[in-house]
């Protein structure tokens, strides 16, 4: 397994149930998750994440979609998400986050779903809490740690 890839893109979103905007830079808050989003807070999923190549796999089934449509805080790539052990540490930018869940459950059918009768998020997203706050950006490193 890859142990280093790279941030692509950062997204946060006012309000839950809607698609994140991409931004340049995310501050991130030890204990609380990314300033200003609106999944923040003391919660085992403060931060969500998505590698690129899961959003790839929708475009391939003809929909427009990019960084941020599945609600994601940080668009990976290099790193296959769903297959870290709940536990595993990331060194994400200036930040340190460990993986609390991978994938969630669907209760309502979002608008992706049913463009495209499937959603990778469910599946392949996977969420952290965060143990050392700091700056996250496009093209930071991330690093699985031991």
């Amino acid at each position: 397994m890859m142990r280093q890839g790279k941030v692509v893109a950062v997204c946060i979103s006012r309000n839950k149930g809607e698609r994140k905007t991409a931004v340049e830079l995310v501050e991130v808050r030890e204990n609380h998750g990314i300033v200003g989003d609106a999944h923040a807070g003391e919660w085992h999923r403060q931060v969500s994440l998505l590698a690129i190549e899961s959003i790839r796999k929708m475009q391939a089934l003809g929909l427009s979609v990019d960084s941020g449509d599945f609600a994601e805080n940080i668009t990976t790539q290099g790193i296959d998400l769903p297959v870290l052990p709940v536990g595993t540490r990331l060194a994400v930018g200036e930040t340190l986050l460990e993986v609390t869940q991978i994938g969630k459950e669907c209760h309502t059918r979002c608008a992706i779903y049913h463009q495209a009768g499937d959603c990778v998020m469910p599946k392949e997203g996977i969420f952290a809490k965060v143990l050392h706050g700091g700056i996250v950006k496009p093209d930071d490193v991330i690093e699985v740690l031991e």
